[in-house]
């Protein structure tokens, strides 16, 4: 699957899911930034990383069909954070090519449904456009608000996956530990299924 990057567009009742453009890069700078969304991450990103990090994830989206995709309001198609589907870049920590879920949401948005409506829209064009077999996701064990995420769109911890980041470092020892969720599309459509029923 490749997809152009204009190509990229996803919708749910209030948001659009697409690739990143330049008037992003402020809102791109605070999700990487701020305290707050970046507490369970040990690195801060200044402006000019953040750039260049923007840059790598739009091209990567261009250039594979999916990454991790701004979220914006329809309403205004501001991005106010993003979420999507990433192939997964802590090698060291799984034996096998897989492809995560993931999220960050500037702080003022918290609290709305937004990342859940994102990711299972996210979810659906995972399994049944990119006809993946299994998602994973996973979050530092106490950071209770991701993995709330992960219970609520369908995700089972698989305490067997579980691991310590291999990129965090020592000076962080209490952000190594993550909890894995899973789910897979038999799973997936056997939901979609006890849903419509």
């Amino acid at each position: 699957m490749n997809l152009q990057m204009a190509d990229f567009h996803l919708e749910t009742e209030r948001l659009i899911i697409r690739n990143w453009c330049e008037e992003d890069r402020g809102l791109f700078y605070v999700i990487n930034s701020d305290d707050r969304v970046m507490e369970f991450f040990p690195f801060r990103r200044d402006r000019a990383a953040s750039d260049h990090m923007m840059d790598r994830v739009r091209t990567g989206i261009q250039e594979k069909g999916y990454g991790f995709t701004a979220i914006a309001l329809r309403e205004t198609n501001e991005a106010i954070g993003f979420c999507g589907l990433a192939d997964v870049t802590a090698e060291d920590d799984f034996t096998e090519e897989e492809i995560e879920i993931g999220w960050r949401l500037a702080s003022q948005y918290w609290g709305k449904g937004y990342v859940t409506e994102a990711a299972e829209r996210l979810l659906k064009f995972g399994f049944e456009t990119l006809d993946l077999d299994e998602i994973v996701s996973f979050a530092v064990h106490n950071n209770h608000r991701s993995l709330a995420v992960m219970q609520r769109i369908g995700m089972i911890r698989d305490p067997e996956r579980d691991f310590d980041h291999s990129v965090v470092p020592d000076t962080h020892p209490e952000l190594k530990h993550h909890h894995v969720y899973t789910i897979t599309r038999e799973a997936y459509l056997s939901r979609e299924e006890n849903q419509q029923d």
